[in-house]
């Protein structure tokens, strides 16, 4: 007998019962990364709370409202939801290609009077949902290999060359990855997994070649071989691993990192907060938010395998695939692992949209275990 056999009858429809399925403990971590943050950005403003960690931590907890409310959704208006949100997010992708904002070289921000938004982020979100719905309504065989299997591919292929194009390689990247992740996570054959690999291999020169801008090869060489020039393309990774190396154990110390308070490290406050964290904390710091992201993974993969719905398994693990690749590339990127593709550190860094846009996700994380019984229906459309 499952648990909902055992609710009485409408008590599962009362949001008082919703909101105490909530899983509070994944609720506390996600806190405690956003005051991480928040101690940081106080820190390498010179102990002031402006102009960094005050927005950070108000922006937090609106979002954490946000979350809380989206948790209360059914998982069926998710569903329905599903495509329109893609359709939006593409069309405001078009729209950033047609009259975008430029900034420092980049047409990725599309201006709607008093609102400025960067459609990538909606895009993550859409993707996630609209690729969850294809694959809710889609037989198993089919989901391995099959013609159909190209409306996945198309979805994701659409939205990355939009934001390859901006350019924007490491969100690019990043749908890629995410994309990628769920058809497997929906029963891709493991065969045509290698196939893909290996083509993807063989693309990388042809890639390299005729499709990088100019500044984004630089960014690879560089990668390679930092030194090179030190003082250019080279000092974003350099002063990087210093801020990483001289922390040592324990780190020098609140307030005491050398690298950030003379601002020898560049994007301080975002893209590399996590290098800051290690010259102040030093690696049991580093080990210790690295361990509250581990546990925020393990607990929505945990929501995502509880869920009856194939549609609530898939979009939980999907927004889960999105959160850990925001993780892994940023801290490949701090380490020096990885070429600096500006993926910032999900709420460690300073930043509203992908705030944002990792809070709805977990909204919908934990929309799936609030709303875990319920079965989604997955009629004609879900195939379209």
């Amino acid at each position: 007998m499952t648990a909902s056999a055992l609710t009485r009858p409408g008590e599962r429809d009362r949001p008082i019962s919703k909101f105490q399925e909530i899983d509070w403990t994944f609720c506390l971590a996600l806190c405690l990364i956003a005051g991480a943050g928040g101690i940081m950005l106080f820190s390498i403003a010179g102990g002031s709370w402006t102009p960094w960690a005050a927005p950070h931590l108000f922006r937090f907890a609106l979002c954490f409202v946000l979350m809380i409310v989206l948790a209360m959704i059914s998982l069926r208006i998710w569903f329905v939801a599903a495509y329109p949100v893609y359709a939006i997010g593409l069309a405001l992708l078009v729209a950033v290609e047609l009259k975008g904002d430029i900034s420092l070289g980049a047409q990725r921000w599309l201006d709607l009077g008093p609102v400025r938004i960067q459609p990538s982020e909606i895009m993550k979100i859409g993707l996630v949902l609209a690729l969850a719905r294809f694959y809710h309504g889609l037989p198993p065989e089919m989901a391995k290999l099959s013609l159909r299997l190209l409306i996945p591919a198309t979805l994701i292929a659409l939205p990355a060359l939009l934001v390859a194009h901006q350019p924007d390689l490491g969100t690019a990247v990043l749908i890629v990855l995410t994309g990628g992740s769920l058809m497997i996570l929906g029963g891709l054959s493991l065969r045509l997994v290698g196939m893909g690999l290996l083509g993807v291999l063989l693309a990388i020169w042809p890639f390299v070649t005729f499709v990088l801008h100019d500044y984004q090869l630089k960014r690879i060489l560089t990668f390679l071989n930092p030194e090179s020039d030190p003082s250019g393309s080279g000092y974003h990774i350099l002063q990087s691993k210093i801020a990483l190396g001289s922390g040592g154990l324990m780190g020098r110390g609140f307030g005491l990192g050398s690298q950030s308070q003379l601002n020898f490290l560049p994007e301080k406050q975002t893209d590399f907060i996590f290098a800051t964290l290690a010259e102040e904390f030093g690696f049991l710091g580093c080990i210790s938010v690295l361990f509250l992201y581990a546990a925020i993974i393990l607990m929505a993969l945990r929501i995502a395998s509880i869920s009856h719905s194939h549609f609530g398994r898939l979009s939980a693990a999907g927004m889960t695939a999105t959160f850990a690749l925001y993780v892994m590339i940023n801290g490949a990127m701090v380490m020096g692992l990885a070429p600096v593709v500006g993926v910032p550190m999900p709420l460690l860094s300073y930043g509203g949209t992908v705030m944002l846009t990792v809070m709805i996700g977990f909204g919908l994380v934990m929309s799936v275990r609030v709303h875990r019984y319920d079965e989604v229906t997955s009629g004609r459309g879900a195939l379209l």
